[in-house]
């Protein structure tokens, strides 16, 4: 793709489908916490939350080596195919159980965000490479704030808008099949778009890089037929090579995993001491003042991303610029349990543009490693960096949830302390993970 708005084309038809599958994944969370009540659904819930990541750390190497053999186009089309399948069974779930496999069996298929990262690299020059990614992670952000809006709005339609739907209609027996399949037909309304999507991956037979020397293809080869020899030879090199000893390549996707943590831990305090009352440290606020506060965030990203980040990342580099965004957190973080002192339209103003500064500075952080990462191999192991990537977020990020939550708890019932009470403790130990991902940034631990 020589041409920005090529890239941005580009970028959007994979925004689109990273907010789909994020989608995907909110409304099925919702649905089990609506679905059962009490105590045994916090269990189940936090066993769902766990196994939503687990799937995707048990098969994303696997789907990237499948897109370095095969395409990323093939790929990404068998995950938009079974989000749309396993959506529809996942609504029409008559039990915990049922529900449970229908979503295993969907993030066992759910194949998309690893060869997409991939394509957004490979679809552009090198100088738009941080807009693409930048896209895919903004699309990561918004989905995780629309896709929770849009889906507790379409669920349950038979108690919502009794006047369309009766409660003895096929959506009044299956409250959550509504936006699971609106999921469904908008992956299913993608997919022809596909025709225009060009592969990425460079893909040509080898049989004559294996047979010829090096100075025969020289001697004998010009032009377009050069170039398919030249590519074969760095596919068969890159084949031999064992992507789990490339340090450039490992200590950013280890770095990228304590970010992850630290952002997915937020993301579930956040909500928390929101809604927690000021005699707790929290705001006191509503779960629709909170729901507002999310959307308002995601909605900054795009903006950001396309006017902002792009002219900082050539100025400073996509490395300072996520180290100034890790630094600029530990201060924006500690400031947010002092804002219990404040009230009104002031509370307000303030919670929301903390609140989008906090996303930003993730968002920024999370596309300078994703640049580092598919710069540090070449395109016939880019699949199967995502893919490591991809499997040691889904680890830590099915870690952040429950052990953020143990130590919420916790602080609560320290409030009267002389050291960091209550949700000061919180937020202070989301610095410290901050911390140690800004220290891992710099040599000899992070090569690049």
């Amino acid at each position: 793709m020589s041409t920005l708005s090529n890239v941005v084309y580009q970028s959007y038809e994979i925004t689109f489908l990273c907010r789909k599958c994020r989608f995907a994944n909110i409304i099925t969370v919702s649905f089990l916490v609506l679905h059962d009540k009490g105590y045994a659904c916090c269990q189940k819930c936090g066993r769902y939350w766990i196994l939503c990541w687990f799937c995707g750390a048990l098969t994303s190497i696997f789907w990237g080596i499948v897109a370095d053999r095969y395409g990323r186009k093939p790929v990404i089309v068998i995950g938009l195919l079974t989000l749309a399948i396993f959506n529809v069974l996942f609504g029409l779930s008559t039990s915990f159980w049922m529900a449970i496999t229908a979503r295993f069996l969907f993030g066992c298929f759910h194949s998309l965000l690893g060869p997409i990262r991939a394509c957004a690299v490979e679809v552009a020059r090198p100088e738009y490479h941080a807009i693409g990614l930048s896209l895919v992670s903004t699309a990561w952000g918004m989905g995780l704030v629309l896709g929770s809006s849009l889906g507790g709005f379409l669920a349950q339609p038979a108690e919502k808008f009794p006047h369309i739907f009766s409660g003895e209609s096929f959506f009044g027996r299956f409250p959550y099949f509504l936006p699971c399949l609106c999921i469904s037909l908008l992956a299913t309304a993608i997919l022809p778009t596909f025709y225009w999507l060009p592969e990425s991956l460079h893909m040509h037979h080898e049989s004559k890089s294996e047979t010829l020397t090096t100075e025969s293809v020289e001697a004998s080869l010009h032009g377009s037929e050069m170039k398919i020899i030249e590519e074969g030879f760095e596919r068969s090199d890159a084949r031999q090579q064992n992507i789990f000893t490339n340090w450039p390549l490992m200590s950013s996707i280890i770095v990228y995993c304590v970010f992850s943590l630290y952002d997915m831990a937020y993301t579930e305090v956040f909500p928390l001491w929101a809604e927690s009352g000021r005699k707790y440290g929290g705001l006191g606020f509503s779960s629709q003042d909170v729901g507002m506060v999310l959307s308002i965030s995601g909605s900054s990203l795009l903006l950001f991303q396309l006017v902002v980040y792009r002219p900082m990342e050539k100025l400073v580099g996509h490395i300072n610029l996520c180290r100034a965004a890790a630094v600029l957190a530990i201060p924006l973080t500690a400031s947010f349990p002092f804002m219990t002192e404040l009230s009104g339209i002031k509370l307000t103003v303030i919670v929301n543009c903390a609140s989008m500064l906090k996303n930003v500075l993730s968002t920024a952080i999370s596309t300078g490693l994703f640049i580092l990462q598919n710069n540090a191999v070449t395109q016939y192991q880019r699949g199967a960096a995502n893919g490591i990537s991809m499997t040691g977020q889904s680890i830590f990020k099915g870690i952040a949830p429950a052990t953020a939550g143990v130590i919420f708890s916790w602080a609560q019932k320290r409030q009267n302390s002389s050291f960091l009470p209550g949700n000061h403790m919180v937020f202070f130990l989301l610095n410290l993970v901050d911390l140690v991902g800004l220290l891992m940034t710099f040599k000899p631990f992070l090569a690049y």
